[in-house]
């Protein structure tokens, strides 16, 4: 046998080319000309023992920064947060990580409980009538909030703040596309929505006003005052938000918000590199139908013994395409269940201390910039970021403190050619005040 992971002997192959009646492989592809197959040898390293490949890859996995052995300070909507060793355990059950859509109930109990509790910790969260049992990540979720905005209203403008995560944005704009929606993207002002650009745009076209909260720029949106301005003309009002954030802050229900939706990571799901994430997706009970994905709800069986079925399912896989709210079919349960493993560990008083935590050291952070001489651009409440603005480029900034074993903030200047040499900075739970501390000293003499 040549690999070991191909469980097919020689004998198996020519047992297999025996069958169909051919006598080598290179039979199977004789309708393709030799001129236009190709005869080299591929650009690639030559099979290796496992041994030495083992050793390879551990060479080349030495050089990446992790977060064990440095202090990430890297947020703009991935953040490293304390995760409950439970966490790991329970979704390394094989029940659990080899399970798909749980299309019959009978046998899918187990899953369909912690979808139901996901779905039921996202409302509490959010103040909200109803969550769905995940989407593929928070740009998709905002994006298909917006999308049953203009459907439900039958409008086709889009109000989005440019606080909002850019590349949520992005996919805002990929989804508007085919469904021939423009976006508007509304400016900012000391960090926040500006209130008079929003004003301005508002009309009877305008479908949802989106916004996040707390925004990319880490500052705390005025919600009280965005709502009646989105609700002009009965538009609606959509919050893109970190649950984490809600542990502490006001729930975007209590302002009258119509969606509330964003990404899970915050709670179980590591940083890795880009995902998996997790959506959730949170509704006002008018609007329980057009939700997209599936919802979970709990029920009884025959002998009156409490069980869980999937309730709605309006994606186009479980029902006609044209009557489908959307065509997500990807399942993120295993990610919803790592969710809903650590907000249990962590419970209702645990996930408001792990909030207020992150209030505190961020804006210790924030305070100690400001006493360094490092100008902090934005003066507006924060949850655990906040903006710096750096006398040279943030990417040699953050060259440099690599060197001290410090993964710095995100470079604001990529994403808005305005913002050059302005660090978005990430301070969670998980930093201690040495490593703020170390921070604050190598911005302010590399700002000097």
């Amino acid at each position: 046998m040549n690999h070991r992971y191909l469980p097919m002997t020689d004998k198996d192959k020519q047992e297999m080319l025996e069958a169909i009646g051919v006598s080598s492989v290179e039979e199977l592809f004789h309708d393709i000309p030799e001129s236009v197959r190709f005869q080299g040898e591929y650009k690639i390293k030559k099979a290796k023992s496992e041994t030495e490949l083992l050793k390879e890859l551990t060479k080349l996995a030495s050089k990446n920064k992790d977060l064990k052995s440095y202090a990430s300070f890297l947020g703009a909507g991935v953040y490293d947060h304390y995760m409950p060793i439970i966490v790991d355990h329970v979704i390394s059950r094989s029940e659990f990580y080899t399970a798909y859509t749980p299309y019959q109930p009978e046998i899918s109990q187990g899953e369909l409980q912690a979808i139901f509790e996901f779905q039921t910790m996202i409302c509490e969260l959010t103040g909200m009538d109803v969550a769905n049992s995940s989407m593929y990540d928070g740009g998709t979720a905002v994006a298909e909030a917006a999308m049953l905005a203009a459907g439900h209203t039958k409008k086709k403008k889009i109000l989005v703040s440019m606080a909002v995560n850019p590349e949520s944005r992005d996919v805002i704009k990929t989804y508007a596309k085919g469904q021939y929606i423009d976006v508007i993207e509304i400016a900012t002002t000391d960090g926040v929505t500006d209130m008079d650009a929003l004003k301005q745009e508002m009309d009877e076209d305008v479908a949802a006003v989106l916004v996040q909260y707390p925004n990319f720029f880490g500052n705390i949106e005025p919600l009280q005052d965005i709502e009646p301005i989105a609700h002009t003309g009965k538009s609606m009002f959509i919050v893109s938000s970190n649950p984490l954030a809600l542990g502490a802050l006001t729930p975007p229900g209590k302002f009258g918000a119509d969606i509330v939706a964003g990404d899970a990571q915050p709670f179980g799901i590591p940083t890795a590199f880009g995902g998996p994430h997790c959506g959730y997706f949170a509704v006002t009970t008018k609007l329980l139908r057009k939700v997209p994905g599936r919802l979970v709800g709990q029920t009884t069986d025959e002998n009156g013994k409490r069980g869980f079925v999937l309730t709605l399912q309006a994606r186009e896989q479980h029902i006609r395409r044209d009557k489908a709210t959307s065509n997500i079919c990807s399942n993120q349960a295993l990610n919803a269940l790592a969710a809903s493993v650590a907000m249990t560990a962590l419970g209702k008083q645990g996930v408001k201390e792990m909030a207020i935590q992150n209030i505190q050291k961020a804006n210790y952070a924030k305070r100690a910039c400001i006493k360094a001489g490092i100008e902090v651009p934005f003066n507006q409440p924060i949850f655990n970021e906040f903006v710096v603005k750096l006398s040279k480029p943030v990417s040699e900034v953050n060259k440099e403190l690599l060197e001290k074993n410090i993964i710095g903030g995100f470079d604001l200047g990529k994403v808005d050619p305005t913002l050059e040499n302005h660090m978005l900075i990430a301070v969670t739970e998980q930093r201690t005040k040495d490593e703020i501390d170390t921070l604050v000293k190598e911005l302010g003499d590399g700002n000097e």
